[in-house]
């Protein structure tokens, strides 16, 4: 749309809203200002939506409960505002075209992170929904050791777990049992209550089975992998509902509180954090009980829908996503409003990867990708730790003030009052390691977290050679482009890859870090695509289902 007027964005609030698949009602807090867009840009509704498969946005320390009651206060509107000011623009992450040449509209989109609302599509081309908060009974795997234990001695042994009786142990005098009923309470016990283990005694002449904890609270918080029955399936599956959270800051959030570590857990696809986002998440051996009791900890967040199955979930095996988007503010005729909504049902948009893929601060997460893929180690530490300009929570301000002050990482980690950070970890890694030792020190990062930066230099290249692409040869198919089922993939030796690197050699001394590369389409065109325009010209619901964004 060369000729598409400026686009007004919005910056994140703070507000909240009902959520649909529970219909449970949580608080609703202010609006936030907005910033205009750089007119250069081309800012219309310019149908260069971002995609939600692959590594999403640096994660924060998350803004939620924490275990000893303190809550980290969420920056107001006025404060992102001053940091977006330092932020990037489309034309910086390689976001130049448009599909068509009408004139737009201008609008506010994601006003409210309510108006962003996202459902995955799983590989079986189904709406992924949270419809379903109980746990699943598995008949198969507790009946029997359910049995063997009465109601009252079940309860006992909850007791000792949660560390909530007088006694250090429970006894069950078995002087009448087998040797195989006596084997089935050993292993009841430590299927049912993870974190006690057992042994006979006998006094007196009479034989017990005492339970007792193994070791401390530890062992309650990451049940012994014997404990793990062999008939179920090693991932529990859920759906996860999230507001106002991506999903690296989702999936930190509950290892913090598992206990376990962010590896630990798969998904299909990263989903915005300024949204409503529904997905499905699966995490090695951890039970459907552990997961339904974070219901009643964590805010902005519902677990449901669980199973066991025998395998993880893998990046991409989404068909796609189901989006209801509401665009506010509108300023422009109905028919320009027609011509855009036409345009993206009939044509679609480009595939760029979208704006979350880069960061929200001055510091672009691809130009730590780009220097890790240089192997320049010293670069990437300088990167992540030095002051930016913009808005940051106080605590990292000094932080980064401390550390270009002094580049002693045990001062600077005496700065934050939250480690969890990938500054924080970085910190801890460099004080454990030194600085002779960065690659060492940087995988203190969780390998998500690290991998995000590699996926944002992808990302920068794709947005980069696609723009050259259609500026060099329009939307039409030539000679060199692939094409598959109606979509355009583009053959990409018609650009010559930058910053020195090799595109024939993308491997890495770091195994983690080596690029085998893909396919992707150029143009994607979304089904179903429906909206509604309200009297008088002040909003659209637009609602649409994307497939086949792989």
């Amino acid at each position: 749309m060369a000729d598409a007027e400026p686009m007004q964005v919005p910056v994140p609030g703070g507000e909240k809203r009902a959520c649909p698949a529970l219909e449970e009602e949580v608080d609703h807090s202010s609006k936030r200002p907005r910033v205009q867009k750089d007119e250069k840009n081309g800012g219309g509704l310019s149908h260069n939506l971002p995609q939600d498969e692959g590594e999403g946005s640096e994660a924060e320390e998350p803004e939620l409960l924490e275990e000893d009651g303190e809550v980290e206060a969420v920056g107001s509107g006025e404060a992102f505002a001053e940091m977006m000011k330092h932020g990037l623009t489309e034309l910086d992450v390689g976001i130049l075209k448009f599909v068509s040449e009408h004139k737009g509209f201008s609008g506010i989109l994601k006003e409210r992170y309510s108006d962003f609302v996202v459902h995955e599509i799983n590989k079986e081309g189904k709406i992924v929904r949270l419809d379903d908060l109980s746990v699943p009974e598995e008949v198969e795997v507790y009946q029997t050791e359910s049995q063997v234990l009465t109601e009252e001695q079940k309860q006992e042994m909850e007791r000792l777990q949660q560390f909530k009786n007088k006694e250090d142990s429970v006894s069950i005098e078995v002087a009448d049992y087998t040797k195989e009923k006596r084997t089935l309470v050993h292993k009841a016990i430590k299927t049912l209550f993870p974190g006690l283990e057992t042994k006979t005694e006998e006094r007196e002449g009479k034989k017990f089975i005492v339970a007792y904890h193994a070791a401390g609270k530890k062992a309650l918080a990451a049940p012994r992998k014997h404990s793990w029955p062999k008939s179920r399936g090693a991932f529990c599956h859920f759906v996860l509902y999230k507001e106002n959270k991506d999903t690296m800051e989702a999936i930190n959030v509950l290892s913090k509180f598992l206990r376990v570590r962010p590896n630990a857990f798969s998904y299909m696809g990263t989903k915005d954090k300024r949204a409503i986002t529904v997905q499905e998440i699966a995490v090695l051996k951890i039970t459907a009980e552990r997961l339904s009791h974070l219901n009643k900890c964590l805010v902005n967040f519902k677990l449901g829908n669980f199973c066991y199955k025998k395998h993880p979930l893998k990046l991409g095996e989404l068909q796609g996503n189901h989006f209801t988007v509401v665009i506010r503010n509108i300023t422009g005729t109905a028919e320009q409003i027609q011509q855009a909504m036409t345009s993206l049902r009939d044509t679609g948009f480009i595939n760029y990867y979208g704006m979350q893929r880069f960061g929200t601060t001055a510091v672009p997460t691809y130009q730590v990708g780009k220097a890790i893929l240089q192997d320049n180690w010293n670069e990437v530490i300088d990167l992540i730790l030095k002051p930016r300009p913009g808005a940051e929570k106080g605590y990292l301000v000094k932080c980064r003030e401390e550390w270009a002050q002094s580049q002693d990482p045990e001062a600077a980690l005496k700065k934050l009052p939250v480690k969890r950070c990938v500054e924080g970890q970085l910190l801890r890694g460099l004080s454990m390691y030194g600085k002779k030792n960065i690659v060492t020190a940087f995988a203190m990062i969780p390998r998500n977290n690290r991998l995000m930066y590699i996926h944002s230099y992808q990302s920068f290249m794709w947005n980069t050679m696609v723009s050259r692409r259609i500026e060099a040869f329009g939307l039409k198919a030539v000679e060199g482009d692939l094409v598959l089922r109606g979509g355009r993939l583009s053959n990409i030796s018609l650009v010559t890859y930058a910053d020195n690197l090799d595109i024939d050699n993308m491997r890495h001394r770091v195994k983690d870090y080596s690029l085998a590369g893909a396919y992707r389409r150029i143009l994607i065109k979304p089904s179903d695509v429906s909206w509604l325009v309200p009297y008088p010209l002040t909003s659209i619901l637009l609602g649409w289902v994307m497939l086949t964004i792989a």
